[in-house]
């Protein structure tokens, strides 16, 4: 498969940097082996025109694949294709009796280039294409020419073999890197909270309970997000792979036994697995949309979660009874810095590449449904 993702484009264009260079030696070598040798042809113009076609090759081979986008299935396989024209080209130019083929190491060029574009298996097709025209091309075959084509071979395989883990350590470094970036952003961002936010929600519970029920209610609340705050910055250097899978039904039913208790949570009869930060993205979601009733509708008021798996799809919706939200008034909310159900609400959704469906209206209460793709980026 040809390489799409910024590491694998990186190894390929230094590796094809390297082989241009390589092709220029190539070229020489065949160039000074045949004019040496050029008593030898039988025909000997159509020999010559050969060994220009090679270096005229040689000149494009190098410019085109310069650019990964031009790194194609068709011109690799016009580099192979004319690799192949030179070998057969040989028994006209020297008789079927020929010893070493006009491009000789020449071909290796296009070999090497399916090897560095796909990895193993490109450079032993390669390799095994061009030695066995080789062969069959000989009358005769020697323990040289056997020797020739048994490097090749290898080159092919080991050349392949070495751009893939070339391939595999560029991402593991990317993969480190941006970890280390996140772990460095989060022990900053643990600073700020515990400096700032912890504070005052400490500052809360202690001073509430001298401000009457409301304010009881406040420092409990207060109590909740600092210990939920706490519990995040001990775990940030707990950072879960990209292949992590976690189960979103068990995530929000674990949310609904934290909620007011006429909240009820509805899942499948079955685990439903998602990678680690997509079920954490999606119930900071339902977590928020919970907030809101809590804070618009009430503590007491009612509110479902329903979790649906339709396949290739899995569908989150929250709902409540509430008096539901008049038009215009999340524009208005937004235009004024209010920011909740933009960023926590529709703006994760929309990183996740999901979603989010609203219906509402006043008296109607307030419906989220939220539709995201079973592989989720």
């Amino acid at each position: 498969m040809a390489p799409g993702r910024p590491a694998d484009v990186a190894v390929e264009d230094r590796l094809f940097r390297g082989l241009a260079v390589l092709r220029i030696i190539l070229l020489a070598n065949a160039i000074g082996v045949n004019l040496y040798r050029l008593d030898n042809f039988h025909h000997p113009r159509i020999g010559l025109a050969v060994v220009a076609a090679m270096a005229l090759w040689t000149g494009v081979a190098i410019w085109l694949f310069a650019d990964h986008a031009r790194r194609t299935p068709f011109w690799l396989g016009v580099d192979l294709a004319l690799a192949l024209a030179a070998l057969v080209a040989t028994p006209v130019v020297k008789t079927e009796w020929f010893n070493a083929s006009i491009p000789g190491f020449w071909i290796a060029g296009a070999l090497l280039a399916w090897a560095a574009h796909w990895r193993l298996p490109g450079g032993l097709f390669a390799a095994l294409l061009l030695c066995t025209a080789d062969l069959l091309l000989r009358k005769e075959i020697s323990q040289t020419n056997y020797g020739h084509v048994f490097l090749l071979v290898l080159a092919g395989s080991l050349v392949g073999d070495l751009c893939g883990s070339l391939t595999r350590m560029a991402r593991e470094r990317d993969e480190a890197e941006r970890a280390a970036a996140v772990a460095s952003e989060r022990e900053r961002l643990a600073r700020a909270v515990h400096d700032g936010v912890l504070q005052v929600l400490a500052l809360v519970q202690r001073k509430g309970v001298d401000l009457g029920p409301e304010g009881a209610g406040l420092a409990r609340l207060a109590g909740e997000q600092e210990e939920a705050l706490r519990a995040m910055i001990r775990q940030q250097d707990t950072l879960a792979t990209p292949d992590a899978l976690t189960d979103l039904a068990g995530a929000l039913e674990r949310l609904g036994t934290r909620q007011p208790p006429h909240t009820r949570v509805v899942t499948p009869g079955h685990t439903l697995d998602l990678p680690a930060h997509t079920v954490a993205e999606v119930v900071a979601v339902v977590q928020a949309c919970l907030d809101n009733v809590v804070a618009h509708v009430g503590e007491d008021a009612p509110a479902w979660v329903l979790l649906e798996d339709l396949g290739d799809t899995v569908v989150v919706t929250v709902r409540d009874e509430g008096p539901g939200i008049a038009e215009g008034r999340l524009d208005q909310a937004a235009a004024d810095g209010r920011l909740g159900v933009t960023s926590s609400i529709r703006g994760r959704i929309a990183d996740l590449g999901g979603t989010a469906t609203l219906v509402t209206g006043p008296g109607q209460g307030t419906e989220w449904e939220f539709t995201l793709a079973r592989q989720n980026p």
